[in-house]
């Protein structure tokens, strides 16, 4: 049991050791990352009074479970073929306030009431690219916000060898 254990721990990602932006209260999510084609989309769903109820992520055609509280209007970045996002901008209070997404082809989308405390995201490695969101959401929306960084999927095809020599 305590091998098995510690075996799915080795090989379950590391997105939980991820900083986390916000006051992080109630319950956790994780969207599930599809190994083939990567996000394609963002919607995020704001309240009222600005507040980010919830976020749901598009992988190809197909969007994810909406991870958060149920409500608030929809808005959403839908991303050109070869675009990914590879920066985030945000503010918090006691929930989530602001999100700007910002993209590899000098795109970018807002989304909330921009005030509260401020962070910025971005991956460690030049080249990666957003691969999922977690966090955490209670009462009226998201508490915390962390994100997942990989190496873009349409990258992995131009770096196999090819089977001719010259």
């Amino acid at each position: 049991m305590l091998l098995w254990l510690t075996l799915t721990l080795l090989w379950s990602s590391p997105c939980w050791a991820g900083q986390m932006f916000g006051n992080g209260k109630g319950s956790y999510f994780i969207t599930s990352k599809d190994n083939e084609t990567g996000i394609t989309g963002i919607r995020v769903f704001v309240g009222p009074v600005g507040l980010i109820k919830s976020i749901q992520v598009r992988y190809g055609s197909s969007w994810s479970e909406k991870y958060g509280i149920p409500g608030g209007k929809a808005h959403e970045l839908i991303l050109h073929p070869g675009e990914h996002i590879i920066s985030i901008y945000g503010r918090y209070r006691t929930f989530l306030q602001h999100v700007t997404l910002i993209t590899n082809q000098g795109r970018s989308a807002s989304f909330g009431l921009e005030t509260g405390k401020g962070f910025f995201a971005a991956p460690n490695l030049t080249g990666q690219v957003l691969e999922g969101v977690y966090g955490q959401f209670w009462l009226y929306g998201i508490t915390g916000i962390g994100f997942t960084w990989g190496f873009p999927r349409e990258g992995l095809a131009s770096v196999l060898p090819s089977d001719d020599p010259f």
